[in-house]
């Protein structure tokens, strides 16, 4: 027989149980989120990153988690493949006295297929393949892999077994989809932490690139500068804060040896905007966007860097002797033919829109011809080019400006004491007057007898000679020298 007790409960304590069951909507939005293990980009809010010209870059990595109380690790994700582990630092922005580091790893060991077929060694997996009644599974455990699979499939060795795709039944936790650094965090802070990781990283490297488009009458030209950005580290740098740091490899080395130690303790797609900011920095010169930018994993980005229109520019024509002319031997009696170099000069000055430190980049020269379209005429390398300084760029050498030099004559005066003469023709096939600047090597003591056109002695074992040379019109320049040994 059942016995049922039933008892009376008052209405009041009723309703007073069901309250303190209920959940106020408003007490469990005011929960706070559960602590992290994990950090990715979604937790980034700021981002800086500065690059060398070295295929160096110091990246700088804020972000806003929450943390246990105690110890605990954290997966710092999304970092560059190519970071220095040496150079990492780890801080609390919030409490950093509260916050420390106990152990830091750097997990580079990246998912890919065939890893994950090592890990597996030992372990069952399950093979599936198409057939002619459908999708086969066949349940193998990896007993090998050298160049090849070994399964045991029941009591059997198979070795050569053609699968269509491999089933895991679960990630291994030492492989990881993406570079990662773990930490071991100390935490006796809050739970809420605003956190910078700041490390050094290669692959990431930028170089200058500038388009110089000359006038029909070579005479005044238009400048453009651009910054090539190239990112093969392994991670894409959204709205980064961007520097860029000009100087010559031995000094920036130097440079980063102090930066680390600095941290230790603390396609091509091109962008308009408005022009690069720059400053002395040390003996080095710092770029700076004004605004914030994104640089891709695996991408070429150009940056506007500097601009100026109608920058005075003079072409020149050089010709550069040889210390070997003494005569022709291959073919005796007759002239040794000269290249004839064409340079575009202008001064990177104030006054002509300039005045901005160049870093070392290629310049590229356009002109237009008869119809007005833009053709490429050559290009050049400069070097870190200071203000005021005056840039000199090759272009190639002249089709219609031919030079010709030959020894005319040697006499030996006394002992060590020599006089030689020198012809050297200029002709010009151009529908333009020109000027031909000829640089004349010379050794030993010496001082010129005589010569058809004034010469100026431009260091101690060189004269010059600067030449005018009238539209189809030729010139003989003739210089007799009295050299001392």
């Amino acid at each position: 027989m059942a016995v049922r007790f039933w008892f009376a409960v008052p209405a009041l304590a009723l309703t007073g149980a069901l309250a303190a069951l209920t959940i106020d909507s408003r007490t469990l939005a005011a929960a706070p989120p559960p602590a992290q293990d994990t950090s990715t980009l979604d937790d980034q809010t700021e981002l800086a990153l500065t690059v060398y010209n070295s295929d160096l870059a110091l990246v700088r990595d804020v972000r806003t988690l929450r943390l246990p109380r105690g110890v605990s690790d954290l997966r710092f994700m999304d970092v560059a493949a190519t970071v220095n582990p040496a150079t990492v630092h780890f801080r609390s922005l919030t409490e950093p006295a509260r916050l420390g580091v106990l152990e830091q790893n750097y997990e580079y060991d990246l998912l890919e297929p065939e890893k994950l077929l090592r890990k597996y060694v030992g372990r069952d997996v399950t093979l599936v393949r198409m057939g002619s009644k459908g999708e086969e599974t066949i349940t193998a455990r990896l007993l090998s892999y050298n160049n090849a699979p070994v399964w045991q499939i029941g009591s059997e060795i198979v070795t050569g077994m053609h699968a269509d795709h491999i089933r895991f039944p679960e990630l291994p936790g030492n492989l990881f989809e993406r570079p990662t650094l773990i930490w071991s965090l100390n935490n006796e802070g809050g739970t809420s932490h605003r956190v910078e990781a700041s490390y050094l990283a290669t692959k990431l490297s930028w170089n200058a690139d500038y388009v110089l488009t000359v006038a029909r009458d070579d005479k005044v030209a238009d400048i453009d500068g651009w910054v090539t950005i190239n990112n093969g580290s392994g991670t894409a740098f959204r709205h980064a804060s961007l520097q860029l740091v000009a100087g010559e490899l031995n000094r920036v080395r130097r440079m980063f040896d102090r930066m680390e130690a600095d941290v230790q303790l603390r396609a091509a797609v091109p962008e308009s905007a408005s022009a690069m900011t720059q400053e002395a920095f040390s003996d080095y010169h710092l770029y700076t966007l004004p605004r914030k930018t994104t640089v891709n994993n695996n991408q070429t980005k150009q940056v506007s860097m500097l601009g100026a229109s109608e920058v005075p520019v003079a072409k020149r024509y050089v010709v550069n002797g040889q210390a070997f002319y003494y005569r022709n031997a291959q073919n005796p009696g007759a002239p040794i033919k000269d290249v004839v170099q064409v340079f575009y000069q202008f001064k990177n000055a104030k006054a002509a829109g300039l005045g901005m430190p160049m870093p070392a980049g290629t310049v590229r020269v356009y002109q237009a011809d008869s119809k007005g379209g833009v053709q490429f005429v050559g290009e050049d390398r400069i070097g870190h080019t200071p203000k005021d300084e005056t840039l000199k760029l090759k272009i190639g050498n002249a089709f219609d400006v031919v030079a010709e030099r030959k020894q005319v004559d040697f006499q030996k005066v006394a002992a060590n004491i020599y006089d030689v003469e020198y012809e050297v023709v200029l002709r010009n096939h151009k529908t333009t007057p020109i000027a031909v600047e000829v640089n004349e090597p010379i050794g030993g003591t010496w001082r010129i007898l005589r010569s058809t056109h004034q010469a100026t002695k431009t260091d101690a074992w060189a004269a010059q000679f600067n030449v005018p040379v009238a539209s189809d019109g030729e010139v003989k320049v003739n210089y007799r020298v009295r050299v001392t040994y």
